[in-house]
């Protein structure tokens, strides 16, 4: 049976891939769900199937989150259902194409999907989180967000969003009982790949990750307090390292003269 206590998670993306993965999980655990996808039939059977499997209330939403008006459908359950205790950001599309070489409109919508639905659908629900002093917010990244020159530039920009965003979002609510965790990803066995314009089939073996495996990680990380969940990292002393010397640099970032390496000689 659900457990009242932990409330009610929202997980776009939810009909294949990362997200059912999320929802699965999160069913286990005893969250209800609202699932968010665009395809209506598929989102409706892993409704049937986690409901009957778990005995939890499942409740969809078919939406395209690049679309306002399905956008702003989801936005209002953020904002109105006090159950609601988790927000899981999972929706998100890729590119492997080149910079140059990849349609201007294409990285567009990806960047409305990335960034925008993301910004947007967490701007719903954290002063709901806030006023309840509980809540938590899983946003999917990638490694490309710290390994730009790895896939499609604007791809990894758009990560590279959802960690500061993150970071931002972190330093703002923890005092305020909300938690915030972003999940890393690198190559995951799901249909990313082929949507994104190379089949998985065509990476080497040794780098793709089981979205199973991918999932239980992130949350394994979630369950130990992480900020940042990188899942094929092995030594997390290395993001902390990271993490650190960006600090590092925090004190010296603005200050009223240039630093004395870019004096102009006499």
């Amino acid at each position: 049976m659900s457990n009242a206590n932990l409330g009610t998670a929202v997980v776009t993306g939810a009909s294949t891939g990362i997200g059912a993965l999320y929802a699965d999980r999160l069913a286990r655990r005893g969250y209800d769900l609202v699932l968010v996808a665009r395809n209506g039939e598929r989102l409706q059977a892993q409704a049937d199937r986690l409901s009957t499997a778990y005995g939890i209330t499942v409740h969809t939403i078919v939406a395209d989150l690049t679309r306002d008006a399905d956008l702003r459908r989801v936005e209002e359950v953020l904002r109105n259902d006090d159950a609601i205790t988790l927000l899981v950001n999972n929706a998100g599309v890729g590119g492997t194409g080149p910079l140059l070489g990849s349609d201007v409109d294409k990285m567009q919508d990806m960047i409305a999907l990335n960034v925008t639905a993301l910004t947007r659908l967490t701007y719903a629900a954290a002063p709901g989180f806030v006023a309840r002093g509980q809540g938590a917010f899983i946003n999917i990244a990638s490694i490309v967000a710290i390994a730009p020159e790895v896939l499609n530039g604007v791809y990894g920009g758009s990560k590279a969003y959802v960690v500061a965003f993150s970071q931002s979002l972190q330093h703002e609510l923890a005092d305020k009982g909300v938690r915030v965790q972003v999940v890393l990803p690198g190559a995951t066995a799901t249909d990313f790949w082929q949507i994104a314009g190379t089949p998985v089939e065509h990476l080497p073996s040794e780098i793709v990750m089981r979205a199973e495996d991918l999932v239980d990680a992130a949350l394994a990380g979630y369950d130990q307090g992480e900020f940042a969940t990188i899942p094929a990292l092995e030594d997390g002393a290395k993001w902390n390292a990271y993490e650190a010397a960006r600090r590092a640099m925090h004190p010296e970032l603005s200050r009223t003269k240039p630093a004395s390496r870019y004096a102009v000689a006499a």
